[in-house]
């Protein structure tokens, strides 16, 4: 990837030191070494504290320049009050340190003293061939080194997404949202001002990263479109680029200005940007992420036709009405093949159409055959499963109840329980024989994640949506950029 830094040293560090560790469980120091600590990170890791005291286990050094020698120590988090970033940067480059993330505030979003100390601690750190991320940041997440160097929780699991965000706050709502769903993350960074590093340079070494196949991003400041545009043009030539935008309105404008310093542009340039570049523009945070986590997960539709497996009419109603509204995907006609087939599975009073409502005349292996059969057909490039968990979520009402220990309930319990973990595993199987997207949803998946259904969803590393027409959303995003790409990716 063209103009990708080496951003090795910030994720993948050999060692790690934070910098104004404090024996204080409120102060940010405390707790940046307790999160690095927390985690089974592979290297050694330091602190420095001014009074050289011991902190949770470890024995701090009063300066960086008391470092055991030789140390193999690549990145420091600076939790150091700003008038001391200076000597903290000159000190890292003495040992040999090669990445500085400084979480202290105080810069560029302060006003114009801060803006111009922070352009002064960016020339300091060119001048000593540092790496410098934030400042007025939260920190970074590595989960292939098993790092977690920032001043808040929470610590995803790991999987293929990587994040990053001028917001710290929006950093820590995908990896809730990555640790809820069990979609993972691989690595995850909070830019802060982005002084040195801005988002789209963190986006070029994610393209280079084999632990990522999505980058999802939070931009707040677009002071340089025609970079974005061109950067953009090159990442999603070989893999998808999901943005999230702060400050499209004049109120979010003015905040963007009071919490990082930027400067926002016009929101029909910057979905324009994206239609062209073919990265994905996202509407909130949980399109965002549902959008990352299904290019993570599934695999690029050949085309738009949809088919939709529902066990009750509503929801394939609703799901039809969103494809209907959809400008990426759209319901196929049901091929009379198909329609064939499902007359002798069926009963009568099935929908014969698609969406394919069984209308309850599922057998045993009812809603596996027939999610095999319509994930099969060439007519067919993606399949929206509706209705799991719903057998699972009678029998948590019969095992709360009066009858429960009476032995046909029991069993009966324990069959609808099995038969959803089935459905979705059969899912996960069929996506990954036929190459084809299957995105299986379900409220339960919010209002009862612990239901078979939707917990097993997650067991096979998918994500469960939270209903039809946000698996929608999600497929049209799937379909656009493979459309994408089938246009402008590489040959």
């Amino acid at each position: 990837m063209s103009g990708a830094p080496d951003l090795r040293p910030l994720f993948d560090p050999r060692g790690v030191v934070v910098v104004g560790a404090s024996t204080h469980p409120g102060k940010f120091g405390f707790v940046a070494l307790h999160n690095v600590l927390s985690r089974p990170f592979a290297g050694p890791v330091f602190a420095t504290n001014r009074d050289g005291a011991e902190i949770l286990g470890v024995r701090t050094v009063r300066h960086l320049d008391d470092l055991p020698a030789g140390a193999p120590v690549d990145l420091a988090l600076a939790c150091t009050p700003a008038e001391a970033n200076p000597d903290v940067l000159r000190a890292c480059a003495r040992r040999g340190i090669r990445a500085v993330f400084v979480a202290s505030a105080g810069y560029r979003e302060a006003g114009p003293d801060g803006a111009r100390a922070e352009r002064e601690l960016v020339a300091l750190a060119d001048d000593l061939g540092l790496l410098l991320a934030g400042p007025n940041g939260q920190g970074l997440v590595s989960t292939p080194s098993r790092l977690c160097a920032q001043i808040v929780a929470p610590y995803p699991p790991p999987g293929r997404i990587a994040v990053a965000s001028q917001s710290g706050n929006l950093v820590s709502s995908f990896l809730n949202l990555a640790g809820a769903t069990g979609v993972g993350v691989s690595r995850a960074v909070s830019a802060g001002n982005a002084a040195q590093l801005g988002v789209l340079d963190y986006l070029r070494w994610f393209a280079t990263d084999p632990h990522t196949s999505v980058s999802l991003a939070y931009l707040e400041d677009l002071t340089d479109g025609r970079e974005l545009a061109a950067g953009l043009r090159e990442l999603t030539a070989t893999r998808p680029v999901v943005l999230l935008r702060g400050g499209a309105t004049e109120g979010g404008r003015r905040a963007a200005a009071s919490h990082t310093g930027a400067l926002a542009s016009d929101e029909r340039i910057f979905a324009g940007v994206c239609a062209q570049a073919g990265a994905v523009h996202a509407a909130d945070p949980e399109d965002a992420f549902e959008a990352a986590a299904t290019f993570a997960t599934q695999p690029l539709p050949a085309g738009d036709r949809v088919a939709v497996l529902t066990t009750a009419g509503g929801w394939g109603v609703l799901t039809a009405d969103a494809l209907g509204r959809s400008r990426d995907v759209r319901l196929a006609p049901l091929p009379d093949d198909v329609r064939r087939e499902l007359d002798r599975r069926l009963p009568p009073r099935w929908s014969r159409n698609n969406p394919v409502d069984l209308a309850g005349g599922e057998t045993r292996d009812t809603v596996i055959e027939v999610l095999a059969l319509l994930a099969r057909h060439p007519a067919i490039d993606a399949v929206v499963h509706l209705g799991i968990g719903i057998q699972s979520n009678q029998a948590r009402l019969m095992r709360q109840g009066p009858f429960a220990a009476d032995p046909d309930v029991a069993r009966i319990v324990a069959y609808h329980e099995r038969q959803d973990t089935r459905f979705a595993r059969a899912a996960a199987e069929i996506s990954a024989e036929t190459g084809k997207p299957v995105l299986v949803a379900t409220e339960l998946a919010v209002t009862d994640p612990d239901n078979p259904g939707p917990a097993t969803v997650r067991e096979t590393g998918r994500l469960c949506y939270p209903s039809g027409p946000r698996a929608v959303r999600a497929l049209g995003h799937l379909a656009r950029y493979a459309r994408w790409r089938r246009r402008h990716g590489p040959a």
